[in-house]
């Protein structure tokens, strides 16, 4: 890994770290304060299945990973894997889901998720949220890519969000900075991936649309500025002749 990427990470630590122990999970006030709409949307697709595996990549406190294990509940049986190269994010994830009862259906995995080896044809609903954008690499993402298809059964589903078109602007100079993410892809070169990806696969639902937000790194006030690719597809069961 070089020393850019080493960089990145530490000040990504730093920012999630502080955002953790600043704000409590589904608390009013930032980004933890409820799970994504589209990963629970989704997560409906899955009403009538009693034995139901999934998968978080780059779960963080267990944001979506908490209320998907609520779901859980309900089924005869259920699992979600939560991998996280934070291994304090991990810890506040086996808290949160001790405190919310949904303990026995958490499983922590502390990885990066470019190395994380996923099960082939072992999980029904993988989902990736502010996660792949956090390889190291283009090869590193398409390996990933590779294998949440294979890990996914069949009429599976990956649930994949990710920044696109990353900028950071120095707000007191207003200066273009070099954006502090592993990988910035453009908005057309994640789709391109994603859709060679997934060739067979159904697209369920897909989505686009551009975000900004103000972050504070090292005491400067910065503008974060990309676009928010959602891409959620199902690996559709081939018929049999």
């Amino acid at each position: 890994m070089d020393n850019r990427i080493k960089i990145i990470r530490n000040e990504e630590r730093k920012y999630h770290e502080a955002c953790y122990d600043n704000y409590k999970l589904f608390e009013e006030g930032s980004w933890l304060s409820k799970p994504v709409k589209t990963v629970m949307d989704t997560l409906t697709h899955f009403n009538s299945k009693e034995n139901l595996t999934v998968l978080d990549l780059g779960c963080g406190v267990g944001r979506n990973s908490i209320p998907i294990a609520e779901s859980l509940k309900e089924r005869q049986t259920g699992q979600i894997v939560c991998v996280d190269i934070i291994e304090s994010a991990l810890k506040k994830l086996v808290d949160y889901s001790e405190q919310n009862g949904v303990r026995a259906y958490i499983e922590p995995k502390l990885s990066d998720i470019g190395d994380y080896i996923i099960e082939e044809n072992h999980f029904d609903y993988i989902i990736a949220v502010s996660a792949l954008e956090h390889v190291e690499s283009v090869p590193k993402f398409i390996q990933v890519l590779e294998r949440m298809a294979l890990g996914t059964k069949e009429n599976g589903i990956n649930c994949v969000i990710m920044s696109t078109n990353i900028q950071e602007i120095d707000v007191v100079s207003g200066m273009e900075l070099d954006p502090f993410m592993e990988l910035n892809l453009t908005t057309n070169e994640a789709k391109q991936l994603l859709s060679s990806a997934y060739p067979d696969w159904e697209i369920t639902f897909t989505n686009l649309k551009a975000l900004q937000f103000n972050i504070e790194r090292n005491g400067r006030k910065i503008l974060l500025k990309s676009d928010c690719l959602t891409y959620v597809v199902q690996k559709i069961k081939e018929n049999k002749l």
